[in-house]
């Protein structure tokens, strides 16, 4: 296997080689955190206003059918910036540092999207939630980032610090301040680096809990509008980072592109079963939105099935970055998808996980769960009068405290009872209420056969 440093040795042996030509385009890649399908009005909404990620999904490219690899942060955002799934990067858990999950984080042999960009030139940053490891060997400039400012992990997870490369900068944290905070940090990385390519990492805490927003979005007086106002003002922060990419001129030179990590929790939005931590839809499906005047076709809908693991080849490719040959990439260049009416998955198939294990195959319209996907979520003791051991206590966790109860499940609860070997057709059923397996056993033997092949690949342990 090809060491890191000498891939990274060759990419810069070659972007030296390289003819100067036009412009290398720019990344912005924004990740909102448990964010629910359907909690933005262009996939549905009907609570939340969201102006401007309606007008980029207008201007650009809406996809219904992405997925994360598994129903959870960190796994998910080690895919994104690798293209990996993650037995083959091997972060399958979240790390924790009040749990004491410190060993945990994003092997320092993988291959991340800001190092493969590096050597062409392109300025990185990643701003928000980093969550692949939170101890010296594991943080964000050790993975190719430039600069790092945020919390190392999830903001109900203590102690709740902002640092600022390794340094933490603030203790406690006012989370209402967050997304405003992230946001302005954002831009003036796009202005400081208008004339070179950059890369732009914008990983929002929102809307995991504790939610909170800030003055100009909090609406105390009116009952349960919190998780409103952290979506209406998570989308200011996209329409902020839209108008200044246009201002400074950079709008044929950028491509943005919104998701989720996964889907969501309590008080979140899905038209689908189950929500975050099972392998239901509600768990694995999600938002993505894709933007690039001239480039990418406007008002295009995709329905073709694609993942978060897309994102590194497709940008490696739009970039003219060199993919690692030496490891297997899971994802695939999905720019005609963005681009194409007509266009299909690059993908035969994409497997999804659970913990160390392999659980569901979708390919096409079939989604087979091999291991049983669970029953609805639930919190031990969560009665009418339940407090969150992990949120706001005004000193280590400063933030509002209007949040989600956990009777406010976000999915459908409903459907046949889960067990192992459930097939579903996600075209006429994209709820999974009816099992049809025992109507399709050739269906169910030709995904099986395509998921124990994957799966004889998943590190047994």
């Amino acid at each position: 296997m090809i060491h890191r440093r000498d891939f990274l040795s060759g990419l810069l042996a070659s972007a030296a080689a390289s003819a100067a030509g036009q412009r290398r385009p720019n990344f912005i890649v924004i990740l909102a955190d448990d964010l629910g399908y359907s909690d933005l009005a262009c996939y549905g909404s009907r609570r939340n206003r969201t102006p401007h990620l309606d007008r980029m999904a207008a201007e650009g490219v809406r996809f219904t059918d992405a997925y994360v690899p598994v129903p959870y942060c960190a796994p998910s955002r080690a895919t994104l910036l690798t293209g990996r799934y993650p037995f083959r990067h091997g972060l399958v858990r979240n790390p924790a540092p009040d749990a004491g999950i410190n060993d945990a984080g994003l092997p320092a042999s993988e291959i991340t999207l800001p190092e493969a960009l590096k050597p062409l030139g392109y300025a990185s940053s990643c701003i928000g939630k980093w969550h692949l490891g939170h101890t010296p060997e594991f943080l964000p400039r050790t993975q190719g980032f430039d600069e790092y400012y945020g919390i190392l992990y999830s903001n109900d997870m203590r102690p709740v610090q902002i640092v600022h490369k390794e340094r933490v900068v603030e203790y406690p944290v006012v989370q209402a301040k967050l997304t405003r905070d992230y946001t302005e940090r954002g831009v003036r990385f796009i202005e400081q680096n208008r004339d070179k390519p950059f890369f732009l990492y914008l990983a929002h805490a929102m809307p995991h809990k504790p939610l909170a927003a800030s003055e100009d979005f909090y609406t105390p007086d009116v009952p349960g509008s919190l998780y409103t106002n952290v979506i209406e003002e998570l989308d200011w922060s996209v329409g902020q980072v839209l108008r200044r990419v246009a201002e400074l001129g950079l709008d044929k030179d950028t491509m943005v592109v919104f998701l989720s990590d996964n889907g969501p929790w309590f008080g979140g939005e899905t038209p689908f079963r189950g929500m975050k931590s099972r392998t239901w839809e509600g768990g694995l499906r999600v938002p993505m939105i894709a933007r690039w005047p001239g480039r990418i076709r406007a008002g295009l809908v995709s329905r073709e099935v694609c993942g978060s693991w897309d994102l590194f080849p497709t940008i490696c490719s739009l970039a003219g970055a060199q993919v690692p040959t030496d490891r297997v990439i899971d994802g695939r260049d999905i720019f005609p998808l963005m681009t194409t009416p007509g266009a299909k998955s690059p993908h035969e198939a994409i497997y999804c996980m659970q913990g160390e294990q392999l659980y569901v195959i979708r390919s096409g319209k079939w989604k087979l769960h091999v291991r049983p996907a669970g029953a609805a979520t639930t919190l031990p003791g969560a009665g009418a009068d339940w407090v969150d051991p992990r949120g706001p206590d005004g000193i280590t966790i400063i933030a509002q405290h209007e949040q989600a109860r956990p009777s406010q499940h976000p999915g459908l609860q409903t459907g046949d009872a889960p067990k192992g070997m459930m097939l579903f057709d996600l075209e006429t059923d994209p709820g999974e209420q009816r099992d049809v397996a025992a109507q399709n056993p050739d269906v169910v033997r030709r995904l099986k056969s395509m998921f124990d092949a994957v799966d004889k690949q998943v590190p047994k342990i």
